[in-house]
């Protein structure tokens, strides 16, 4: 029957579902057009300079063939543009093409157009400065060490420098110009930094425009300044410049006072003339490529060229960026005629303790502790 409750219940049914219906419809709705204005603001947001206020320069480098939407990926990596993806669709819709390799210098403040500019008229082929700044290279310091202090100070990158010192065809441009300086250097096996030791410890001014390989060429050519009174005087002791600055990087951080480092050195010479490793810890330290550690006797037994504790002779080459004055403690050694081959310094005082033989090196051990233990 047409009136029977089950009919009578069906219309508000309807109703209902119709309702639900329209109801989810109208979110969706909302949903999507909420979707297309917060993408439609971020895309107008995207197409601004990332910060207008912020000129900090960072180079940025965009390797040959790189597309578009690489480029892109790059910018916003290293926060130069909000969205690589904006930059892609920019630079497509309004037909940019040839955007060229090289380095770049570039800010937050920039604009999508002036950014695609930039890149339109091609970078520079190395990395260039582009305000001024100063790198100093500290005595005693390594490549790494120095690379850092690059990275922070100026607009190359750690990465940048490291790959220039890798670059064998760089070296052999230095080594033709700086021929007395770096001929050893050249001939050295299992090398690191085949310039490890060659970058003069002083302060640099790094002028606008300067390229990365000027500023290295610097520091060689100041190793080259400072060393060229001396080169007649070191061909007289028979060892090559290589081996002079091996010795020098050593005792550059074993000894701090003039007078002991020239001990120090008698003691490596005499070693060598021995045929005994060195067996410095700066060098394990080095071969195991950490700055500062407690040794262990694992460390000891690092198998490495550099490891001077287990292999006899100068080993590669130097260590870190000596000074003159560690040169000039090898060039002028003393006391070797004493027949020191070991020494142990008091760490609590900076007394510098020496001896001939292993037993009295280990009486000079024993009294040190014994000593520090009295005064705790």
């Amino acid at each position: 029957m047409s009136n029977s409750p089950k009919n009578r219940s069906s219309k508000p049914n309807n109703g209902l579902v119709r309702h639900i219906i329209v109801s989810v419809i109208s979110l969706l709705v909302i949903l999507a057009l909420a979707v297309v204005f917060l993408g439609y603001r971020y895309f107008q947001q995207a197409l601004q300079p990332l910060n207008v206020n912020d000129n900090q320069v960072s180079q940025i480098y965009i390797p040959l063939g790189a597309s578009n939407k690489q480029i892109g990926e790059i910018l916003q990596n290293q926060k130069i543009v909000k969205s690589g993806m904006v930059f892609d669709y920019y630079v497509k819709s309004n037909n940019l093409v040839n955007l060229r390799a090289g380095y770049y210098q570039l800010k937050p403040s920039m604009t999508l157009k002036t950014i695609a500019q930039q890149l339109q008229k091609g970078g520079s082929d190395e990395p260039i400065q582009s305000t001024k700044g100063k790198v100093l290279v500290a005595e005693g310091a390594n490549i790494e060490q120095i690379s850092q202090e690059v990275g922070q100070r100026t607009d190359f990158s750690k990465s940048d420098f490291i790959k220039l010192m890798k670059d064998q065809s760089f070296i052999k441009q230095l080594a033709k110009r700086f021929p007395d300086l770096l001929s050893s250097a050249m001939k050295a096996q299992g090398v690191r930094y085949r310039l490890e030791g060659y970058l003069y410890p002083a302060t640099y001014e790094v002028k606008k425009n300067m390229s990365l390989k000027q500023l290295a060429t610097l520091m060689v050519a100041k190793s080259d300044q400072v060393l060229h009174p001396y080169y007649k005087q070191i061909k007289k002791t028979k060892m090559t410049i290589q081996q002079v600055l091996t010795l020098a990087s050593l005792v550059e951080k074993e000894g701090s006072k003039q007078s002991d480092r020239q001990i120090m050195a008698g003691v490596f010479l005499n070693r060598i003339d021995q045929n005994m490793p060195i067996q410095s810890d700066i060098s394990v330290l080095y071969a195991i490529n950490k700055p500062s550690k407690n040794l262990t006797q694992k460390d000891l037994q690092t198998n490495s060229p550099y490891n001077l504790y287990i292999n006899s002779g100068f080993g590669p080459g130097p260590f870190d960026s000596p000074s003159l004055n560690a040169v000039k403690a090898v060039l002028h050694p003393t006391q070797r005629s004493k027949g020191y081959l070991y020494f142990v310094a008091n760490t609590k005082t900076g007394k510098i303790y020496y001896a001939q033989t292993f037993a009295q090196h280990q009486k000079n051990i024993h009294s040190i502790q014994t000593k520090n233990q009295k005064k705790q």
